[in-house]
Order: C-alpha cells, then sequence, then structure tokens
C-alpha cells in the first residue's frame, strides 16, 4: 500500500514544529485504508522511514495503580489526566519511559526519557527514571504496576508543506497483564491528525471523501474495557459499539 510515497526522515521529521497544534483521532478499517493512502500519495504526502521501512512496530506497556486509577480517571471523565508508559521501537530497540498528561483545557503533553531494554517491564531499579516518574505524575515508581500491553504497526505521513503530520496505526493488539485476557481491533485502523490549526488540511478532505469519521478513543482505555471485565467501563460500551459499527467487526 505504500508503493511509490516519497520517503522523509527522521531528522526532517524533528525540523517539523507544528506551534499552534490540533490533534484530531480518527477510526477507519483496512478496506478503506487503501484507498486513503492512495489519495495521499497522490496529494504529494510523504511517509517516514525509519530503520529501512516505512511501517515501524511499537510495543508499549501501561502502568497503573492496583484500582486503576488512571483508567478511572479518563471513564469518570476528569479533565485533569495522565498515563504512564514504557515503549520500545522494535526495529531499532530503542526505549522510553513516557508520562502524557492532560490539562483542563484539553492539551496533551508528552515527556520521556531513554531507558534500558531490560527495563520495559520495570524501571524501579533506575533512579533517574523513578525521579523523572515523580517529577511528572507525581507517582512513585512503588506505586505502579504493569496494567495493560499494546502492540501495533505505524505509518506516519507528511504533507508537502510540512503543516500536518498523520500517524496510521494497524494491527492493533492488546495482552492484560492482569488478567492474562488478549483483544485486539481485528480490522480496525486508528488515524491521529496532528495539524497547524492555522493552515488548511488537504487530509481532510481525504478522510472526508472516504467517510472516516473522528472519535475520541484511547488504546489503553479500549484494552482495559476488552480484556478486563472486573473493570468499571460503563461509559465505554457505547465506544465500543461504535467502534464495531466504523470498521464492521465484532470485538466483544
Amino acid at each position: 500500500m505504500l508503493e511509490g510515497f516519497a520517503p522523509i526522515t527522521l531528522e526532517e521529521m524533528d525540523g517539523i514544529k507544528l506551534m499552534n497544534r490540533i490533534d484530531t483521532k480518527f477510526l477507519t478499517d483496512e478496506k478503506a485504508l487503501a484507498g486513503l493512502l492512495l489519495d495521499a500519495r497522490n496529494a504529494g504526502y510523504r511517509a517516514l522511514v525509519t530503520d529501512g521501512s516505512m511501517v515501524a512496530s511499537y510495543d508499549t506497556l501501561y502502568f497503573d495503580t492496583p484500582g486503576l486509577q488512571m483508567f478511572l480517571d479518563h471513564h469518570n471523565r476528569r479533565l485533569v489526566r495522565q498515563k504512564v508508559r514504557t515503549r520500545v521501537y522494535v526495529g531499532s530497540g530503542l526505549t522510553f519511559l513516557e508520562v502524557k498528561r492532560k490539562n483542563n483545557h484539553g492539551r496533551t503533553k508528552k515527556k520521556r526519557i531513554p531507558v534500558s531494554p531490560a527495563e520495559f517491564k520495570g524501571f524501579a531499579s533506575d533512579t533517574e527514571a523513578c525521579s523523572f516518574l515523580k517529577a511528572r505524575s507525581g507517582y512513585d515508581a512503588a506505586d505502579l504496576q504493569p496494567s495493560l500491553e499494546t502492540i501495533f504497526r505505524r505509518i506516519t505521513l507528511v504533507n508537502e508543506a510540512k503543516t500536518e503530520r498523520l500517524t496510521i496505526d494497524t494491527c492493533v493488539g492488546f495482552n492484560n497483564c492482569r488478567t492474562g485476557l488478549e483483544s485486539g481491533l481485528r480490522n480496525g485502523v486508528i488515524i491521529e491528525l496532528k495539524q497547524d490549526g492555522r493552515a488548511p488540511s488537504e487530509m481532510k478532505n481525504i478522510l472526508l471523501k472516504w467517510r472516516v469519521k473522528p472519535i475520541k478513543v484511547s488504546k489503553y482505555c479500549i484494552g482495559i474495557t476488552l480484556t478486563d471485565p472486573a473493570a468499571k467501563h460503563n461509559r465505554f460500551k457505547t465506544k465500543i459499539r461504535r467502534i464495531e459499527k466504523q470498521i464492521n467487526n465484532k470485538l466483544i
């Protein structure tokens, strides 16, 4: 599906600064993705190449309290919330500890530091990582435990004007570290558009053409809902039904 895309390097990507950024998530299926990618290529979008490939594999491990406090903050519509995770870029082996915080204005900021690949499933022995976690999240490493592992493959596109980036996540799978249950989005595709709010978006027109609709979705929250029957998920039931309708596939 990526034949004919002009490449863009990670170094070029790092030079793209979207100062007035708007992030919007969309959901579709693999059938619509093929047509969407063709239109994006014809419109001059370029594909990020890392480790010699335009498709990157990600392995992410979310941490939470024993009572799933971070999951519940999202479920209960708390405006100020956060997620703590480790992430390994499978192709390179680079591993990071990341803290994502959302403020009461809907803005999300992500901070990260590199950690050893051996610390992917636990970083309590890493003094620097523990200090970073405490400063950025308020949690001690001892407060948290592995909660949900997510794996997916990602395509990243950039428009010619470098005013927007598009991440496309496929083959999304979930493995619950507490219940041992597994699930996934089957043929579902999660797209996130990061755009300069001052510039027109050709990608929005492409998404509209293919009837790809915006949706507020969290991989972590959907993954917990699908793999932990005991977790509170009343508010996410409607979201699951909507996802199933948009990808024409049953998840539960």
